[in-house]
């Protein structure tokens, strides 16, 4: 029974440490530029804002180590410059986005407060829960994600059964792939691997030495969390579609109108506490892992890790001050560069020991790197790179070689094992 109720607390907590900003903006105007075709733009926004976190978070319960884990099989050097680059990313635009959409739509409308002094307020309590991150995971899987989870099922429930089901044509081409790279403004692939690890050193302070307990809670909590995911966000998405008929401009303005709509301007009060909730759960989880990761590079120094909170809640209130707008901006080609890497990252460690070896890592993710290069730049409007790879035009120009490299690499290791 305790192995069951902590399970729940570890889901709970997973689910809440993932579902920030982005959970909650992007899915609904999906669903509204989507129209008709929004199952398809739902496949695709599941694959990779479900899928491949989650199994990001089974690759954690696998290696129990930190995010350094992740690409030592490419080489050390490697692994260095990886981590501290998704940390540097996810400190500086993913941690900050909470804080300006929190204050764009909870706040501002309601309280005569400037950004700068809501984002001290806001950070400042960030602060505070990464400093006592041995009740992180009992705090948010308790209290946060139930609270959390009951206020998006009202309005999901309330919009489902009091709207007509439109029809509407569907602004994209392909609802599949604008699915699959709406997906990636989520961040939750690199959410994966950077809160798995902050589950991962909360669970050591519980259960240091028991592995095989620590992979049920991880895993078990993982799959849990990823249903909620999954459920909430084709809510949000089937939610957005119905208001296909109506013209909004900005994913802030459709939610707000949505909330309004469903459950008045009680319904307003419930997002701005229930955005709030979100995003603060997020940034605690961002912050934290960050500072983790710092500890570690620093032989476990606390001064280390209580210096990189201070320094990532400082960040946040400075960055915190630019346009929701700008930092959706911003963050699309960072996603464009780091994302291939990252699911590649997480699909290769989930792979059978025959497998799990530097050569087809580093083959891969070499592979990976270079084609993605094309896309990356495609994402800063310069046209024309994209056109020499399968995929390119959609920004997947990276998968078709993976898999072909991955297949040949593969085929060298097993022909090896077996000669021996």
């Amino acid at each position: 029974m305790r192995l069951y109720k902590e399970t729940i607390i570890t889901g709970f907590a997973i689910f809440s440490l993932f579902f920030g900003a982005g959970n909650l903006i992007f899915p609904p105007f999906l669903g509204y530029e989507a129209g008709g075709e929004w199952p398809w733009a739902t496949l695709g926004f599941a694959i990779s804002a479900v899928i491949i976190p989650i199994l990001g978070i089974a690759a954690h319960a696998r290696l129990q180590g930190t995010l350094m884990d992740f690409g030592k099989r490419v080489h050390p050097v490697f692994s260095l410059v990886f981590g501290i680059l998704i940390y540097a990313i996810s400190i500086s635009i993913p941690a900050p986005r909470t804080a300006s959409v929190t204050y764009e739509m909870a706040f501002e409308p309601y309280f005569d407060w400037g950004s700068f002094t809501f984002s001290a307020m806001y950070f400042g309590l960030v602060l505070l829960f990464a400093l006592n991150r041995s009740k992180l995971l009992d705090l948010l899987g308790r209290y946060l994600t139930p609270t959390l989870l009951f206020m998006l099922v009202a309005i999901i429930g309330v919009a489902v059964f009091g709207n007509e089901n439109l029809s509407t044509p569907s602004a994209y081409q392909t609802p599949l792939t604008q699915g699959l790279t709406q997906g990636y403004q989520t961040f939750d692939a690199i959410a994966a691997i950077v809160v798995g690890a902050v589950v991962i050193i909360s669970l050591n302070l519980k259960h240091p030495k028991d592995y095989a307990r620590k992979k049920k809670l991880i895993s078990y909590g993982g799959l849990m969390a990823g249903t909620g995911l999954f459920i909430i966000y084709m809510g949000l998405i089937y939610i957005g579609h119905l208001y296909g008929n109506q013209e909004f401009t900005t994913h802030t303005e459709l939610l707000s109108y949505i909330s309004y709509d469903t459950l008045g301007s009680g319904g307003r009060l419930m997002l701005s506490f229930l955005m709030g909730l979100a995003c603060l759960t997020t940034a605690t989880g961002i912050v934290t892992g960050t500072a983790d990761f710092v500890k570690e590079l620093f032989k476990g120094s606390q001064n280390a890790y209580v210096i990189t909170v201070i320094a990532g809640c400082i960040l946040g209130v400075l960055i915190g001050q630019m346009d929701v707008s700008l930092i959706i901006a911003i963050a699309v080609p960072v996603l464009f560069f780091i994302y291939p890497i990252t699911i590649t990252l997480i699909l290769l460690n989930l792979l059978p020991k025959s497998l799990y070896t530097p050569l087809v890592f580093r083959a891969v993710v070499i592979t990976v790197f270079v084609c993605s290069i094309p896309d990356f730049l495609g994402s800063l409007n310069i046209k024309g790179a994209q056109s020499f790879l399968p995929l390119g035009e959609f920004g997947f120009g990276w998968v078709l070689p993976a898999i072909l490299v991955f297949a040949v690499t593969s085929g060298i290791q097993v022909y090896v094992i077996n000669k021996k």
